[in-house]
């Protein structure tokens, strides 16, 4: 199976939503930022929301089956690449 894409840390820390399939895996995450002022964020504290569902319909019609957050990190990215690898 291939590798699921997921944008870089910088689209996150910019504050944009992904959404994403994998075969009937669908997903939405989401960053939430914390900022240390108007144009830094603090990439410690900040963190990556995910949610996921199979199916075709899309996210708000679709049932949410799992959730999770990790940290706004290349690490955190990482768990999250496994996180949907383990659901897919």
């Amino acid at each position: 199976m291939e590798e699921f894409y997921l944008p870089t840390l910088l689209s996150f820390a910019n504050g944009n939503t992904f959404t994403g399939s994998h075969g009937l895996l669908r997903y939405r995450i989401e960053p939430k930022i914390v900022a240390l002022n108007k144009k830094e964020v603090n990439m410690a504290e900040s963190t990556i929301f995910a949610e996921l569902w199979h199916g075709i319909l899309c996210y708000e019609l679709s049932e949410m089956e799992d959730s999770a957050t990790f940290p706004m990190s290349e690490a955190g990215r990482e768990e999250l690449r496994n996180w949907l690898a383990e659901h897919a």
